[in-house]
């Protein structure tokens, strides 16, 4: 069984939960890290291995206020991954996640879903009030 991934968000980096067992898949947060390659190399080394083995359904959400665009890059790595799943017969579908009056976050999601062969969900949830 794979070790799940658990990260923490910071002030840069988003909060990334990997967990096969759980069935949960998510990555929340900002990604303006300063070496996108390097801290989302074990990502993408963890769903290389999860693709040979996949649940059923995968669902995986991303809830990104913001991401720089390096970070950008590393995304859509991640969105090629799940595709290879999808292609294997099993069901995979992203939930891509957007603060309500979030429009880049919006269009950002609309960008990669214009390009992805995946289940592509958008959804806006309602801003918090400070």
């Amino acid at each position: 069984m794979l070790e799940p991934i658990i990260l923490e968000k910071t002030k840069n980096s988003p909060e990334i939960i990997l967990d096969k067992e759980n069935s949960t898949f998510k990555i929340a947060g900002r990604s303006i890290v300063e070496d996108p390659g390097e801290f989302y190399s074990p990502i993408h080394n963890w769903l290389e291995e999860y693709v040979k083995s996949p649940l059923p359904k995968t669902d995986f959400v991303i809830d990104l206020e913001y991401f720089n665009s390096s970070s950008a890059r590393q995304i859509m790595e991640i969105i090629m991954l799940l595709e290879k799943i999808q292609k294997s017969g099993k069901i995979v579908k992203v939930s891509w996640l957007y603060e309500e009056g979030d429009e880049m976050s919006k269009e950002r999601g609309d960008e990669i879903k214009l390009v992805s062969k995946l289940d592509f969900e958008i959804k806006e949830y309602p801003a918090e009030d400070y």
